[in-house]
């Protein structure tokens, strides 16, 4: 009979033990250790008929042929230009997000709206029945193609829809079908024969992760997996899921907003410095191709306390319309507020407004805002927050044709930032005619469509706008 050996695993990091204890040794969690059995015998394991007989060797690297195919192109291009122009052959990407931000929506219109790729959709969550009804309420085009041709038992492309959480018969299955890519929904649902843990476990996860990693690799097939997230925020199981994947990716985004944003945190085929941005309608997300007319919006007059200002996000220029509110403390005690903005930063400003420029602001109430939900932690953005919380203060509006970056130091000088001539064509796309940039920046050359005033200190600016 085969041996059966107990251990004790960390919900929180993962570290086992060979009897329970009350805290973990690791991460100092309390009540975080689960008994967890794992069966030795090798026969349970289920191994793919497409990773059985592979023997490896070692090779010397200038003898490993280079391989650079082609990736696998997807309609959706904001998904495409985070992942690095498509996905990968072989590769597994994991994505991430609050419950109801839309990571299952995102990949199931990815799917259906892909009619050229065979994919297969493992749902672990929803049945057949829901998963369809949420593809009728996406409303995606090409659902029709997606049915299966009337010849031939492998059409080319489509959409398949499967409700297993075993991973040895999602392997038969992708065996069977030899989709394109497959979509896992996800992966705390899973559980695999070699293990007897309960789903969602961190040895659950763990290992059924590299079951999936493995086979991906054997066969060049890519795989998504939609991974939960705890109340911290980050993705729940192990810190080595993330290790393990190719590329992780997070979806973010207000409820209340109708924008996503899809950020890379790993990427080992491009750049994290990309940026998706999606808004969220009532047939699924829709691309924002031009996110900077969406959040500026079309306003005739704009009131004080209104600034513009040119940052990035990743790779992308943005201009993002940043409000202040500025009035008497009626409580006595001065209340701070930043929404999208670093709370602890706007305090140093208001800091350097009052010591280096003489504004009055310790017994003034200031509320700080940035316009359609996103948070910013550029330092690029710091001109354009000082200059709207002394529009608010004087009661001054700033020329609606004036945008301004620039990072501000605790002596009140403006400093320069990055790749300050993508922020100027930026502006310049948009209609607006000014534009205050750091003094010294270098390789900026002279343009008919925009003024560039160049501005070292934070006196200049306020001369420049309120005389």
């Amino acid at each position: 009979m085969a041996k059966v050996r107990s251990q004790f695993v960390c919900q929180s990091c993962g570290t086992s033990y060979p009897q329970w204890l009350g805290q973990c040794t690791q991460c100092k969690q309390w009540n975080t250790l689960v008994e967890e059995v794992r069966d030795r015998v090798e026969e349970k394991s289920g191994t793919p008929q497409s990773i059985k007989g592979r023997n490896p060797k070692p090779i010397a690297i200038g003898d490993i042929p280079a391989q650079d195919g082609p990736r696998i192109p997807l309609s959706d291009r904001e998904l495409s230009r985070v992942l690095g122009g498509g996905l990968v052959p072989g590769s597994i990407t994991l994505i991430g997000g609050e419950p109801g931000i839309g990571k299952s929506t995102l990949l199931l219109q990815t799917a259906i709206r892909n009619p050229h790729l065979r994919t297969l959709y493992v749902s672990g969550e929803e049945s057949e029945h829901q998963v369809k009804m949420r593809a009728e309420r996406l409303e995606a085009t090409g659902l029709a193609e997606n049915k299966p041709a009337a010849r031939g038992p492998k059409p080319e492309g489509g959409c398949y829809v499967l409700t297993e959480t075993n991973t040895q018969n999602i392997f038969k299955h992708i065996e069977a079908l030899e989709p394109g890519l497959v979509v896992i929904d996800s992966v705390q649902t899973l559980h695999t024969a070699t293990l007897e843990a309960s789903p969602g476990s961190v040895g659950q996860v763990r290992e059924c992760t590299a079951e999936l990693m493995r086979f991906a690799k054997a066969t060049d097939i890519p795989m998504v997996l939609i991974g939960h997230i705890t109340k911290d925020g980050f993705i729940a199981g192990p810190k080595v899921l993330e290790h393990m994947v190719d590329c992780v990716l997070q979806f973010e985004g207000d409820r209340d907003h109708a924008y996503r944003l899809l950020r890379p945190l790993k990427n080992r085929f491009g750049s994290t410095n990309e940026l998706g941005i999606y808004e969220m309608h009532g047939t699924g997300l829709a691309a924002v191709e031009d996110p900077s007319q969406v959040l500026l919006g079309d306003r005739r007059e704009r009131p004080s306390g209104v600034a513009v200002s040119a940052t990035l996000e990743g790779q992308r220029p943005l201009l993002i319309e940043v409000q202040a509110l500025v009035s008497s403390a009626v409580y006595g005690t001065p209340q701070r507020s930043a929404t999208g903005f670093d709370l602890r930063r706007m305090n140093m400003l208001l800091a350097v407004l009052e010591k280096r420029c003489g504004f009055r602001l310790g017994q003034k109430d200031v509320f700080l805002n940035l316009a359609g939900g996103f948070r910013v932690e550029e330092p690029a953005i710091d001109l354009a927050v000082v200059c709207a919380v002394l529009s608010s203060n004087a009661d001054i509006a700033i020329p609606m044709d004036t945008v301004f970056c620039g990072e501000v130091g605790l002596s009140g000088e403006i400093r320069p930032v990055t790749r300050t001539e993508q922020r100027i064509a930026e502006a310049e796309k948009l209609g607006f005619s000014r534009i205050f940039i750091p003094k010294g920046t270098k390789g900026i050359a002279a343009t008919k469509g925009i003024e560039l005033v160049q501005v070292g200190q934070v006196n200049e600016v306020l001369s420049h706008l309120f005389g």
